[in-house]
């Protein structure tokens, strides 16, 4: 819709993760280097954790595209609430193998037997889960004892924990004193600073053609870190819904007013309390709602300030109908945002 405006060739903001975009800030470049840490040790577990929307995904996949596939076989699951045996087979099905209507123990010898024979073509096997605090508890001992598969001294099989960090405190539960010792190394993946913020603003457009146009005035970027925090899924829908306004109003230089004038819209219809993370938050639960099956007529997980995928004695169910209330009553603020950007369009193009 802008691009052609700003003559750039690509979408700098998409909210989708796209490894080509990747941005080496210091958070990003260490928990990188953690990640190729433990794939040189080649077993034990690395966990890494940060917010939402904190980069995570984007990492992984930059990871996954640079391994050499003749040395390393990856298998990508993403946890949505998954319990052991579904975990398990959710594992077996993304490493090619034949999972449905298989039992536990043939599905473990068969994982067992594809892993020693990637062992003995020199191959390493490595398991990537991400949103990992969705996880159960016997879950994640699923995969611990999935990592005591070995070949001589050899570990068959190396695991990669990403997630939220309600995962550091299912971690800390005293029945995962076992799995902690087979953890290597962890880190937090924390925010971008200003600069950095500057910086991946700019990088983003630049990987999309961009030639200084739109212009960003100094305080401008000062203002988007302070929105956003230096979340990097904050600064893509804030710089994106930046640059449509500057395109619908024809600017071709955009300062602190027009930041502050799009955050305000953001809150406004997202029905927010003009905290940074209703963004995020907002968006995410929304996305949940609608693709996850599990979900169907249920009100996104942490809707109501319960715990992350945990409700274990029912406790929130009386409460699922104000949630459900409360999304559609968000989403028709969305509706109603998105149907006056579609009128202005249409005046625009008239």
């Amino acid at each position: 819709m802008y691009e052609s405006f700003y003559g750039l060739t690509g979408r700098p903001f998409q909210l989708s993760p796209d490894p080509s975009y990747f941005y080496g800030s210091r958070e990003h470049k260490r928990a990188y280097a953690y990640l190729e840490y433990g794939l040189h040790q080649g077993e034990g577990f690395i966990v890494i954790t940060g917010e939402v929307g904190a980069g995570k995904t984007l990492l992984v996949r930059n990871l996954l595209d640079h391994l050499n596939p003749d040395q390393v076989v990856a298998a990508h699951v993403v946890s949505t609430q998954l319990d052991a045996d579904d975990l398990l087979r959710a594992v077996a099905a993304s490493l090619g193998l034949p999972a449905r209507g298989v039992d536990k123990g043939s599905l473990l010898a068969e994982l067992e037997r594809f892993l020693q024979r990637l062992a003995s073509e020199n191959r390493r096997a490595l398991l990537v889960v991400d949103e990992a605090q969705n996880l159960t508890l016997r879950a994640v001992e699923e995969l611990r004892m999935l990592s005591n598969f070995q070949m001589g001294s050899r570990a068959l099989l190396q695991s990669f924990l990403i997630g939220q960090p309600e995962l550091r405190r299912i971690l800390q539960s005293p029945g995962m004193q076992q799995f902690r010792q087979r953890v290597i190394a962890s880190y937090h993946l924390g925010p971008l600073d200003l600069a950095e913020t500057q910086g991946y603003i700019q990088h983003r457009l630049t990987h999309a053609g961009w030639a200084g146009d739109p212009e960003l005035e100094e305080d401008a970027y000062k203002a988007i870190f302070a929105f956003t925090e230096g979340v990097p899924r904050r600064i893509n829908l804030l710089c994106n819904r930046l640059l449509l306004a500057g395109f619908l109003a024809e600017q071709h230089v955009l300062g602190t007013t027009d930041v502050e004038g799009v955050a305000k819209e953001i809150r406004e219809e997202l029905g927010g309390s003009g905290r940074p993370d209703d963004i995020a938050e907002i968006g995410e639960r929304v996305r949940e709602y609608h693709t996850d099956p599990k979900r169907t007529g249920e009100a996104p997980r942490g809707w109501n300030g319960s715990s992350e995928g945990s409700d274990p004695d029912g406790q929130s169910r009386d409460r699922i109908g104000a949630g459900a209330s409360e999304l559609s009553a968000r989403v028709s603020r969305l509706e109603k945002a998105v149907t006056h950007l579609l009128e202005l369009l249409r005046r625009r193009s008239g």
